[in-house]
């Protein structure tokens, strides 16, 4: 799984020697604070906000219990003279339980809060001793409810995740009050019940940058025609049928990144997304193709479910390797994961792709040594990748062998340079002629290399292998080749 982005986080504040500098862009003389104010402000903030919880009312009996000026007193003033925007990083940098409680340290810091464009319910936002997850989730959502109803500022990004919280009526009450706004980031994480199904007030988010939504069903009306804005879509354990999946998509027309794990209603991944960098799917599906893709750069694939032998051509008489390049004319790294070689090799193997990938560097494949036309189609990505520089191979074991000699057809492309290939790892290996075919082939024929790193799967004939990797043929004078200790269950 790959790789979502968020813009939630605020920006830190600064501590130390360098604090003064933060407050000289404002203007008038009244907006800079030197060097020893800004070190005893941020100090006194230390002390005072992230105070642990129910000591405020402690830190203000105090105040009130010191006589006349007090050096307390006077921090007070200088924090309530702090310049708008070094107020605004600090809240930022807050949880949002203490951005609120800050609005006891000065008139000019009370509702400061209120106007927060960032807002995160997690965890952490209810504390209290008790196990009645009811109670929790009712404070929760009393939380939530007292937020919304005193915040007077835009909001741009929302994130809801909260181990005790179900998909329940107070979630499409929030969704329609945020739906009224300019939100640019929603992050719904249901972790608990059934799949929640989104309100129709959640297709409606037409400033959307980032979506994030974690075990929801998605209905979306017929007048629904993808999110304009959004560039970060990331859909884990959900339900949408086979039409909204396809319109989710190409209705996202700058849409950069797309993240999908375990989902169902819909088996055929067709993607049409002409800006799209990064595409990330882990799942059981029958078919995953391109179109309009040509910037895509970075992709990610697991088939979790070997869908067995019978292994359906999905795009015709070409077969799927052909076809699942046909456009992804600038991948440069590419993840092959569980059982999807195999069904890249359904349909037939050439030796090499018709359009070679010249861009892509990395190639990490999981592989069934055992199995024909997976090491041909193993085979065949290497010779496609004249640029490659890093290759992974994690073996999977089925427990059978496929009728063909693997050694054979492996030794078949012999005279096969890697003129680019520099490190090489290799890991879950049995010791099997098969597998050493491979390293042998490898080792001969790239004369750049610089590591190759071995794991085996156990230890059970780890001398007899090593000995053999070592009497192999290197193409490269400074090829090393390091053994490692077996793969940790």
């Amino acid at each position: 799984m790959v790789d979502g982005s968020g813009s939630g986080s605020g920006v830190p504040v600064v501590v130390g020697p360098d604090a003064a500098e933060v407050g000289e862009g404002s203007a008038g003389a009244n907006a800079s604070v030197n060097e020893g104010q800004a070190q005893h402000n941020v100090y006194f903030l230390s002390l005072t906000v992230f105070h642990p919880l129910g000591r405020w009312s402690s830190f203000k009996e105090a105040k009130r219990a010191t006589p006349g000026p007090s050096y307390v007193g006077m921090e007070v003033d200088k924090i309530s003279n702090l310049p708008e925007h070094i107020i605004d990083n600090i809240l930022s940098s807050l949880p949002l339980r203490d951005a609120v409680r800050t609005s006891v340290l000065s008139s000019k810091w009370r509702f400061k809060w209120v106007t927060l464009p960032h807002l995160v319910f997690e965890n952490q936002s209810v504390l209290i001793s008790t196990q009645d997850k009811t109670l929790v989730k009712n404070k929760l959502v009393s939380i939530i409810d007292h937020v919304l109803l005193l915040h007077t500022g835009q909001i741009h990004s929302f994130k809801l995740s909260h181990r005790d919280l179900q998909g329940v009526s107070d979630v499409d009450r929030w969704i329609l009050f945020l739906s009224r706004g300019f939100v640019k980031e929603f992050i719904l994480e249901i972790w608990k019940g059934h799949r929640y199904k989104l309100p129709s007030s959640m297709y409606s988010f037409q400033k959307l940058i980032n979506l994030k939504l974690f075990n929801c069903l998605l209905k979306p009306p017929s007048t629904f025609n993808g999110f304009k804005s959004l560039k970060s879509l990331d859909l884990q354990l959900i339900t949408m049928d086979q039409g909204a999946f396809e319109v989710m998509v190409s209705g996202c027309r700058f849409l950069e990144r797309l993240t999908l794990m375990n989902f169902d209603g819909f088996t055929h991944l067709k993607i049409h997304a002409p800006n799209l960098l990064f595409f990330d799917v882990g799942g059981v599906f029958e078919e995953v193709g391109f179109q309009d893709t040509i910037n895509l750069a970075i992709v990610s694939i697991s088939l979790v479910a070997n869908t067995g032998s019978d292994q359906n051509v999905a795009f015709g008489s070409t077969g799927n390797l052909i076809n699942f390049f046909a456009n992804l004319p600038r991948i440069q790294r590419l993840k092959v994961q569980n059982f999807f070689l195999k069904y890249l090799a359904a349909g037939g193997v050439p030796v090499k792709l018709p359009t070679p990938c010249m861009v892509l560097t990395y190639l990490s494949i999981r592989i069934e040594f055992n199995d024909l036309e997976e090491n041909l189609a193993a085979l065949c990505l290497v010779r496609s990748c004249p640029n490659l520089q890093e290759l992974e191979l994690f073996a999977r074991s089925e427990g059978h062998a496929t009728m063909g000699s693997v050694s054979n057809n492996v030794e078949n492309y012999q005279r096969l340079p890697l003129n680019q290939l520099r490190l090489v790892k290799i890991v879950g290996i049995s010791g099997i002629k098969q597998e050493l075919s491979f390293i042998n082939f490898l080792l001969a024929n790239s004369p750049v290399l610089e590591r190759m790193s071995v794991q085996p799967a156990s230890t059970d004939g780890g001398m007899v292998m090593a000995k053999e990797m070592l009497r192999c043929r290197r193409a490269s004078s400074q090829a090393e080749i390091i053994y490692l200790d077996r793969v940790q269950d």
